[in-house]
């Protein structure tokens, strides 16, 4: 029994020593674990450079990549990673902006329908008419020139023969309605003494009432003809005819009873204000329809105007896309414009607002037709001549196309199609890695005209910075690189 007890503890000894070691060495690893990773380290590459071999395949690329880091992905192969020089990488059109980080976004697919700018109705085109007959006595505008609100336009000398004759009765009635005032105050007083009967004074009295309603008949004729209430009191205290229109540009927003103005005579300058409207752009002056001297008729169109500053955008949706373009509408999806530039380049117009959808398909195209706002913006403004002239980015008339969303992915890893190079069946992109781009083959989930849905599925990660243009020329310098053929430009780096 005795020797029993003095065993069982030594057979114990060993098992517990290693696992005291094993845990030592566990919370020591951070001290000598580095150490021992060098010595290997350092022990294969001393075996390489005793090799031959190895020594003449590998030795230049050991020391071109020395100080890189390559550890984002295992298996670093050489055949697949490319350094460009600076001049390469602006050659294939690499900046700060197209050398980015990935990172996860919401993805929309899109339908594209042709379309074209156009001018809002009702809203951009302003058409200037004269209220009365005359003759043009000064135009102080010019075609082309930018015009704001409130400006005078146009002086007509005004011979309208109703506006004279009306002007000329309504003055002949307030005279007459003195004479009958003056007389009704003269038989007041003498009537009290009983020299005169008193039904002489009544008649005055009804004659006078007369005489105020024929007058107010005329005013309210005044009014029609185009006066304002302060032509029409100035007429009644000047006692004088007005001989004189004044023009001036209007507003889509404010149009005052004052907007045409009458002066008493052709030099006499206008006393009466006019009510600015606020308006963040100026008016232009698209069609100039008369001249001085010319002789106008009521209604005949003197200039047309046209306001830029926010346009539409008509898109054609075919038949069969009309559900899509209606979802897109209810969903308040924003739509991008495309406009064509000289080249392979496009503008991309992003953000725009579905105005509305029109409520009846064209027979003959079996489109039907919406809209969406284009806001403008001047691209010039300059002085010339004293006379202002601007230029507008958008003009009506411009054809593009526009994209519309149909369907939303969130959470997707969206990349330019140019940042994506095809061979065969593989797709590959190209990942930032120091100064070197490593090509790295992508699942593509999605691809349209101008963007490819990459798969997440760990061959590229958000954050990971990939150039987002270029692809395909990096491709086919990996390929030269490769030995893939002569170089019809041996001698010159590319």
């Amino acid at each position: 029994m005795q020797q029993r007890i003095s065993r069982f503890p030594i057979t114990w000894i060993w098992p517990v020593a290693i696992m005291l070691l094993i845990g030592v060495g566990w919370l020591t690893s951070s001290i000598w674990l580095p150490t021992l990773q060098g010595f290997v380290q350092n022990s294969v590459a001393g075996f390489r450079s005793s090799s031959p071999e190895m020594g003449h395949d590998h030795g230049t690329a050991a020391d071109d990549h020395a100080g890189h880091d390559h550890s984002a992905h295992a298996g670093h192969d050489e055949s697949s990673s490319l350094e460009l020089s600076e001049q390469a990488i602006r050659n294939i059109g690499l900046s700060a902006e197209t050398i980015r980080p990935v990172k996860l976004q919401t993805f929309r697919k899109y339908i594209t329908v042709p379309a074209l700018v156009i001018e809002r109705p009702g809203r951009t085109r302003v058409q200037v008419a004269t209220p009365m007959t005359g003759v043009v006595t000064h135009v102080h505008a010019v075609q082309g020139e930018a015009i704001e609100p409130g400006s005078l336009l146009f002086q007509i000398r005004l011979t309208h023969e109703d506006l004279v004759q009306a002007q000329t009765d309504f003055l002949k009635s307030l005279g007459e309605l003195d004479v009958e005032e003056r007389e009704i105050k003269r038989l007041t007083e003498i009537t009290s003494s009983g020299a005169v009967a008193g039904k002489v004074l009544l008649e005055r009295q009804y004659a006078r009432d007369k005489l105020s309603a024929l007058a107010q008949a005329q005013r309210e004729a005044l009014r029609l003809h185009g006066l304002s209430d302060e032509q029409v009191e100035q007429i009644a205290q000047d006692r004088r005819l007005l001989s004189e229109l004044q023009i001036f540009a209007p507003s889509h927003d404010h149009h005052p009873q004052d907007e045409f103005k009458l002066t008493k005579s052709v030099f006499q300058s206008v006393s009466l204000s006019y009510v600015n409207t606020i308006h963040s752009a100026p008016l232009i002056l698209k069609d100039l329809n008369v001249h001085k001297g010319q002789s106008v008729n009521a209604g005949e169109t003197l200039s047309i105007l046209v306001d830029y500053e926010e346009l539409y955008i008509e898109g054609l949706s075919f038949e069969q896309d009309i559900n899509q373009l209606r979802r897109a509408s209810e969903q308040s999806w924003k739509v991008d414009a495309i406009f064509d530039q000289p080249g392979s380049k496009s503008q991309i117009v992003e953000g725009l607002e579905i105005a509305y959808l029109a409520n009846q398909v064209d027979m003959n195209s079996r489109t039907l037709p919406f809209y969406v706002r284009l806001p403008n913006e001047i691209t010039k403004d300059q002085r010339a001549d004293g006379n202002r002239y601007i230029e507008w980015k958008y003009l009506p008339g411009q054809r593009l196309q526009l994209r519309v969303p149909t369907e939303e992915l969130p959470d997707q890893i969206v990349l330019p199609v140019d940042a994506i190079a095809r061979e065969g069946a593989e797709s590959f992109l190209f990942q930032q890695n120091g100064n070197h781009f490593d090509r790295i083959p992508v699942h593509v989930k999605y691809r349209d005209q101008y963007s490819v849905v990459i798969a997440n599925d760990g061959s590229i990660f958000p954050g990971d910075v990939v150039a987002m243009r270029g692809a395909h020329q990096m491709q086919m310098a990996l390929k030269n690189k490769a030995g893939g053929g002569v170089d019809p430009h041996a001698g010159h780096n590319h």
